[in-house]
């Protein structure tokens, strides 16, 4: 079955006005219901890219988002399919009261009275702040606003979410609920690109990774590409500590298997190492 194609980016380049090359030849695409990390250095180009998305950088290449080419006559239909969440919730939050803030959106698309409440209820229930409507946004915990931002997009109900280092400066149980909220959006048919420097939460966020340092340097599946020790020490990023783990008892000859990426695949490997060293009484 052919997959339908929620972003086609093709040989992106872009430079800031000083001269800086933040892109230069990128191409990739993203599947409606897929989801992609993008990993990188800093000045790698990550946010340049994703601000690419929505028409708010314009480079030379081509974007389309589902199959329709971000130009001046297209760009109010991509931003209305297009839902992007910035890494600080404060450029998103700016109206009085929480439930304002999440209407915005919705009140711009010209829907009835009847449907911005309902969808304004609906944002707020899936991030878990029905309770807080009436609040005024600077009044909520970070992690709060963090999830408050994230509703003020789904409460577009955008096909497509890009996120910039959404779990970043988020205690452990803020990052699970977000990784939560993202998988859901994918289980619903979102296409997600994710941009993030918390190699551990990438085999949970996605299933496809980028990596990006200007151009693209290399681009598969998790297991295909956070596996490779070499890709990462090059663009000096950690690999994800059970798969480092493993790597180094593969390398010491202790384990020959596949590398495990999440904590119960983990689990089941090392259970299957005890219980072949039972069978073989070695200790």
């Amino acid at each position: 079955m052919n997959q339908k194609m929620a972003i086609v980016v093709e040989n992106l380049s872009y430079s800031y006005s000083d001269g800086t090359r933040a892109l230069n030849e990128v191409s990739f695409s993203l599947a409606e219901g897929e989801s992609l990390a993008l990993l990188g250095p800093n000045g790698a180009g990550k946010s340049t890219l994703l601000l690419h998305l929505n028409g708010l950088l314009r480079g030379q290449g081509k974007v389309r988002i589902r199959n329709r080419e971000i130009g001046d006559e297209s760009l109010r239909w991509v931003r209305s399919q297009v839902g992007m969440v910035f890494q600080d919730p404060d450029d998103q939050l700016f109206m009085s009261r929480l439930e304002e803030d999440v209407a915005f959106g919705p009140m711009n698309m010209e829907l009835s009275q009847k449907e911005v409440d309902e969808r304004v209820q609906w944002a707020l229930k899936c991030v878990g702040l029905s309770d807080q409507a009436a609040k005024m946004p600077h009044h909520l915990s970070f992690g709060q606003r963090k999830r408050a931002a994230f509703a003020t997009v789904l409460s577009m109900r955008p096909p497509v979410l890009v996120l910039d280092e959404p779990t970043s400066n988020l205690d452990p149980r803020s990052r699970m609920e977000m990784v939560s909220l993202v998988r859901e959006q994918q289980r619903n048919g979102t296409a997600i690109i994710t941009a993030t420097h918390d190699v551990n939460l990438v085999p949970l966020l996605a299933d496809r990774v980028l990596l990006l340092n200007r151009s693209i340097v290399a681009e598969g599946s998790v297991h295909q590409i956070m596996s490779r020790r070499d890709l990462m020490d090059d663009l000096g990023l950690e690999m994800p500590i059970l798969a480092d783990l493993f790597e180094t008892l593969q390398k010491e000859g202790l384990y020959s298997g596949a590398i495990p990426f999440k904590k119960g695949e983990a689990i089941g490997t090392i259970r299957e190492m005890l219980d072949e060293v039972g069978r073989s009484g070695q200790i």
